[in-house]
């Protein structure tokens, strides 16, 4: 039976029962034939009308698509400020990105919206992978399929400290006569953030816990800003599985492994030694910086700060299976020399799976202020 999940290139001839819907701020409920109506005060209707939220304002959550019957989301594009004025720098921070299926009263998905697609500490960078892609000037999109069987609800919630001007975005779906997946095992898609502003040493930072169910974990995102010396990344990312007790089923040999790289992500320019970043479709070093870039330099203030860098990894093809519960965790550990040693650093991650419902609640997503990078 021909599935929608399979969307390769070799499905792409094979038709399903599907019909295509897209929600942009000119067609707000993804109603057939009311795309390009908005009319604009030059060109006149269907010409441009209202490409965006014009404003969101300081406080205010808007509901970006709220779907009735049963689909699925295959595509998100969004873009916006990343900053609004010299004193609010962090947009991408401030913005709180919600989805709810199926009538949930508690979200599937509490991300700040820049980590969600992969940019960390509120700065804007390319990013280049299967599921998530950042382009020139902050274009995000995602291209996890995010199933539903009766609704689907996308909201933003606006914690920036004022208003934030011309809020673009386009969701692409498709949907399915009632009852679609009654054949299939389903489960729904969901992210969480968490960040740990010092690790303490010995500890692990916790990347997602308290998940109740049968599922999927499909992908890691990772920021941190080293607060010790020497290199940071050999701490090892575990899965504890299905009841796991002081040991997981599966442990990696290092986070510099876990993302694909090795040997410090460092290549020999004349007489020094730089960051190597690369990109690919399942894992990828992004992001490397020692300034803020989301600060506009003035002669009063020094933007160089905590090195920062963020990291993704999807398992797409070799996703970590649970069938009731699952704990995700990477140690802080550093190499000085030939010596390991325990670290303490500024670590924040996004995780992303799919499970059955119902879900556990999320642990209090911190402050605005708190989610700030240093």
């Amino acid at each position: 039976m021909f599935s929608p999940f399979n969307q390769t290139i070799s499905s792409m001839p094979l038709l399903d029962k599907g019909v295509s819907r897209a929600i942009t701020a000119e067609n707000p409920k993804g109603e057939k034939g009311a795309g390009g109506q908005a009319y604009h005060p030059v060109l006149g209707q269907g010409r441009k009308g209202s490409p965006a939220i014009k404003l969101v304002k300081a406080g205010e959550t808007v509901t970006l698509a709220d779907i009735e019957g049963a689909g699925i989301i295959n595509h998100m594009w969004i873009t916006v400020t990343p900053k609004t004025d010299y004193n609010n720098m962090y947009v991408l921070r401030d913005i709180v990105l919600k989805m709810y299926w199926d009538g949930e009263e508690n979200p599937s998905v509490e991300v700040p919206l820049g980590d969600f697609f992969c940019l960390g500490f509120g700065a804007v960078y390319k990013v280049n992978s299967a599921l998530v892609s950042v382009n020139t000037r902050g274009g995000m999109n995602s291209y996890f399929q995010m199933p539903f069987k009766k609704a689907a609800r996308i909201e933003i919630e606006n914690q920036h400290r004022v208003d934030i001007p011309m809020f673009f975005y386009q969701i692409d779906y498709t949907l399915y006569p009632e009852g679609f997946s009654d054949d299939l095992d389903l489960a729904y898609f969901h992210a969480q953030w968490r960040r740990t502003p010092i690790t303490t040493l010995g500890e692990d930072h916790v990347i997602l816990d308290g998940v109740k169910g049968r599922g999927k974990y499909i992908g890691t995102f990772f920021s941190i800003q080293t607060l010790n010396r020497f290199w940071w990344g050999e701490g090892e990312v575990k899965f504890y599985i299905d009841g796991d007790g002081d040991f997981p089923t599966i442990c990696g040999t290092g986070t510099e492994d876990y993302f694909g790289g090795a040997w410090c992500y460092t290549k020999k320019e004349g007489d020094r030694y730089v960051e190597d970043g690369y990109q690919t479709p399942y894992l990828g070093y992004c992001y490397f910086s020692t300034r803020d870039d989301t600060i506009e330099p003035r002669p009063f203030h020094d933007d160089t700060v905590v090195p920062m860098r963020s990291l993704y990894r999807w398992h797409v093809v070799d996703p970590i299976r649970f069938e009731n519960d699952l704990k995700v965790t990477v140690q802080s550990i550093g190499l000085r020399g030939e010596e390991y040693f325990e670290r303490e650093d500024d670590i924040s991650t996004v995780s992303y799976w799919y499970q059955t419902h119902p879900h556990a609640d999320f642990p209090r997503l911190p402050s605005r202020e708190e989610r700030w990078p240093r």
